[in-house]
This record gives C-alpha cells, structure tokens and sequence, in this order.
C-alpha cells in the first residue's frame, strides 16, 4: 500500500510545490488539508482545486472561523494573553486550530506522516510538530523546507518544469501570516530594528495619526465571553471581526516588538490586531471589577506562564490543559458591560457596570455615605508591619 502525507495547504507557491516534491522526495501520495481561520483571500474551493490539479490524490477543505474563535481566540482573551506583555499570540493560537483539522485528515485517510511548510528557523515548526505528536503519537512530521531545502528558487523552478497551475510572481519583501485575530509582518528591511515601520505593511489598521472623529464602543461579557457590541447580540467571531473594523479605524492594536523566539532567537516582528487589543483591554477592566484580589494577583501569573507556554507550542499539553480550568474559574464571575472611547490608536476605557462588580461605592467613597471604619486601620497597620518591624530592631543592634 502506498503511504500518504498529509500537507498543512495554504494554496500559495510553496505549498504548491510541495505537494510534488513531497510526492517525489519521498514516494508517497499527498492529501492537501486548507482550514480558514479568518485570513482572508482565495475561495475555498479555489484552493481545493489548485491542490489537485497540482498533483494531490485529495484535498479537504474546512470553514474553521467559528472554532478558531470559541475555542482559541476566546481562551486568550479569557487569559488576556500578552506575550511578553504586549503580542496577543495571533499565530501562535492558529496553528493548533490548523493540527486539529491535519490529524483528524491523516486518520481518516490513513496516512502516517504530516508535512507542513516552516522554516527551520520559527516558531511554528513547533507548534505543528509539537502539537501534532501530542494529538496523535504515532504520526511523523516532515518539513520540505527545512528537510529537503526547498529553497524558493527550487520552488519557481519546479513549478515551471512541472507546469503547475500556480503564478510564480515575485515574492513580496514580507513574511506575512494573518487571521481574524489579527496580523503579523516581519522580514524584509524590517529585520534592520533601526528601520521603522511603513504604513504600506499594515492592512488590519488606519494610520491612528490621521484625524477622525473618536469611536465609542460598550461591549458585554457573560463570564468573560463577549456576548454583545452596543447592547446588539454577537458570536465571538463577530466581536471579533467588528472590533477589527472599528478599532482598526481608530489605529488600534499596532505592535513593534523585539521578541524571544522559542528558538533561541531574537526576532523583530510587526503585529496588527485591533479587535484582539479591544477586547482583551474591556476584558482586563472588566476583571479588575468582578475578580477578588487575591485570585486577580495569582491569575496574572498564570497569564504569563499560559501565553509562553502556548507560544512556545504546547497548546494540547497537560499544563495548559489545567492552567485552562483555572482560567475558566477565575472568569466565572466576570460578567458586565465595559464602554471603551477609540481614538488615535488607543482604545481608553471610560466606563464599567456589572452585577457581579465587587466595588462597593460607600466603602469607596471619601464624601458623606461611607461606611469604611477607619479606626480599625491603625491596629491593622501595626499588625500588618509587625515583622518587618522586629526585623528592622534586630539588625540595627
């Protein structure tokens, strides 16, 4: 029996090609798998026929925006996930949405080995392979790229000694990977880290520089899940993508960084992801009213280990597995409304309501109403700084 490989698809040249290198490299018929996460461009269908007539024995696609956002984009913003404290890990929470679909296709079609088109240098090596193996074990993994340098001059040459039907146009100075989460540049001469960006790199947002009138925005959350934009009822899909466009209008969600690759390297990568920055903004307000302090100072902890652990590609780990239990814990009571003013690449929030809020006005107060007991403060203080204080006496003897 032949083997197979299944190919992580995209439709553009390299995976094209791939499909026959593979098929020569190695012997084995190829099944194309393309999953939309939101990134835009070509039919569906389009990319399934391209695969096969490119030399794959099947092609599958999948509409996966719905799933990539309840079930990857909603955890991030549950977590506020911010690696390094600013990239909202827009690719990093693709490609285990794209795993998923890849090892479902080997089982169903009996392949053994699953191909996919990273570099040997990135992240996403990683996450495929890691994630890949921690759905199904027995799977191997292949990268033509970096295992059988597919260079992509080799690509252009093997596509027109094959006649593939693909156009192999000159390759754009950028390595851009995008979805509805947001959008990511690097490559070029933005690897100079003196050189500053350009407004021809972004495509999710306006240059916050030019003028516009400000946008004001309430969004609702039910146990942190955005659940309404301006009291009209949304999926996560849809808050997301109509934070994109109004926040993305405002210049919202740009992001310039110097990153530590998994790999050992640093990188600079370019980011725009405004509906990603809106939201998770509303949602950090939003815990800052319903979440206890002390569960509030521990999840942030967890954010951190959550948004580096899922970085660095152990999505389908047993750690993050539990960390996602707790993150669901702590969100239990986070229901309420957030108005935010968009304006001039920020998203400002100017007004927060709920039920569950766990501030109390007379307690807060300095005017007439409040019913904070101030003579319990000076024997807490006292107590409180007991340990330093006898600290202090015996190492100034």
């Amino acid at each position: 029996m032949t083997e197979r490989v299944v190919l992580a698809y995209s439709g553009g040249l390299d995976t094209s090609v791939a499909i026959g290198w593979i098929a020569e490299e190695t012997g084995a018929e190829v099944i194309a798998v393309a999953v939309d996460v939101g990134q835009g461009g070509e039919d569906l269908d389009v990319i399934r026929k391209r695969a096969l007539a490119c030399g794959a024995v099947e092609a599958e696609v999948a509409d996966a925006k719905d799933e990539f956002a309840d079930e990857y984009c909603l955890p991030a913003i549950k977590a506020n996930a911010l690696y390094m404290d600013r990239y909202p890990l827009v690719s990093a929470i693709s490609r285990p949405a794209i795993v998923k679909h890849l090892v479902a296709a080997a089982k169903k079609h009996g392949a053994d080995t699953v191909a996919h088109g990273c570099t040997g240098k990135g992240n996403d090596q990683v996450r495929f392979e890691a994630g890949i193996v921690a759905l199904a074990p027995e799977l191997k993994c292949i990268a033509p790229v970096r295992d059988y340098a597919m260079t992509r001059d080799k690509a252009i040459a093997f596509c027109e000694e094959k006649n593939l039907p693909i156009a192999t146009t000159k390759k754009s100075p950028y390595s851009i990977d995008q979805n509805v989460f947001g959008r990511a540049v690097e490559t070029g001469f933005l690897e100079d880290i003196w050189n500053g960006p350009i407004e021809d790199i972004y495509e999710y947002t306006s240059n916050p520089a030019e003028h516009r009138d400000a946008d004001e925005v309430v969004i609702s959350f039910k146990e942190g899940v955005p659940v309404a934009i301006d009291g009209k009822p949304v999926t996560v899909l849809q808050a997301i993508q109509q934070l994109n466009e109004r926040a993305g209008a405002q210049g919202i969600g740009r992001i310039d960084m110097v990153e530590d690759r998994l790999v050992g390297i640093k990188s600079r990568e370019v980011y725009e992801a405004p509906g990603a920055i809106a939201l998770i903004t509303a949602h950090q307000e939003l815990e800052n009213v319903t979440v206890e302090r002390e569960l509030a100072r521990y999840k942030r902890q967890v954010e951190q280990r959550w948004g580096e652990m899922v970085y660095d590609g152990l999505w389908f780990s047993p750690l993050k597995r539990a960390l996602d239990g707790f993150i669901n814990e702590a969100n239990q009571h986070v229901t309420g409304d957030i108005r935010m003013t968009m304006h001039g690449g920020r998203a400002v929030v100017t007004g927060r309501r709920s039920e569950e809020s766990l501030y109390d006005f007379n307690l807060a107060t300095y005017d007439s109403g409040d019913t904070f007991d101030q003579s319990k403060a000076q024997g807490f203080i006292e107590l409180f700084g007991l340990s330093a204080k006898i600290a202090a006496k015996r190492d100034q003897a």
